[in-house]
């Protein structure tokens, strides 16, 4: 698998690429340290370099000069949420496959996050500029077009059960999101938001 190609393609072909990718065995393993673990490394760099180098605004205090361990802190955070975000992602859209009359393959499940999550994380590049940041945001949203997409050939599901199944899984990963976030945000930003 070409990781470039790969990217593209699923970005701006993304129908066609969901029946390539559904066509393919690639192990687990292989998903996530050949393109997962790479593509988490744009946002964390522009997380870095972005409340390092150029600075951030917070709320009712203005603009705030980067420092770099805020800048490391903010890459950390910036590598990890999406990771675990996408393994927590794929292990509730396996765990509700037979609710939806879908196959259950956590390895597919795997493919189908990693895959829809490409738009956020190509465009974690904006972060660089952490005022351009609603741009990764609006790519994640893009994201969700292409998990549901991406939830009929993958998950082997039923047209019928399809929204269904999004929306659930939708909801389900929202929520772990916002937590997880939450949690590692505390943890490794800590009192660090004006940059100490």
């Amino acid at each position: 698998m070409n990781i470039v190609e790969r990217a593209k393609n699923i970005l701006f072909n993304p129908k066609n690429e969901w029946e390539v990718i559904e066509k393919e065995d690639t192990p687990t393993e292989k998903i996530v340290t050949g393109y997962l673990l790479i593509l988490a490394l744009i946002p964390a760099i522009g997380n870095l370099i972005g409340y390092w180098l150029v600075g951030y605004r917070v709320a009712f205090m203005g603009y705030v000069s980067g420092s770099f361990s805020y800048g490391v802190r903010q890459g950390i955070l910036g590598f990890i949420t999406p990771v675990i975000a996408v393994f927590v992602a794929a292990f509730v859209i396996n765990m509700l496959a037979d609710s939806f009359g879908s196959k259950k393959d956590f390895r597919r499940a795997m493919q189908l996050v990693t895959y829809s999550y490409t738009p956020a994380l190509v465009a974690g590049i904006f972060m660089i500029i952490p005022s351009l940041s609603i741009l990764a945001t609006l790519a994640g949203i893009y994201g969700l077009y292409l998990l549901y997409i991406g939830i009929k050939p993958m998950m082997q599901t039923p047209d019928n059960k399809v929204t269904g199944y999004f929306v659930v899984s939708l909801i389900v990963m929202i929520a772990a999101s916002l937590i997880i976030g939450l949690i590692f945000s505390a943890l490794i930003v800590g009192r660090g938001v004006i940059g100490y």
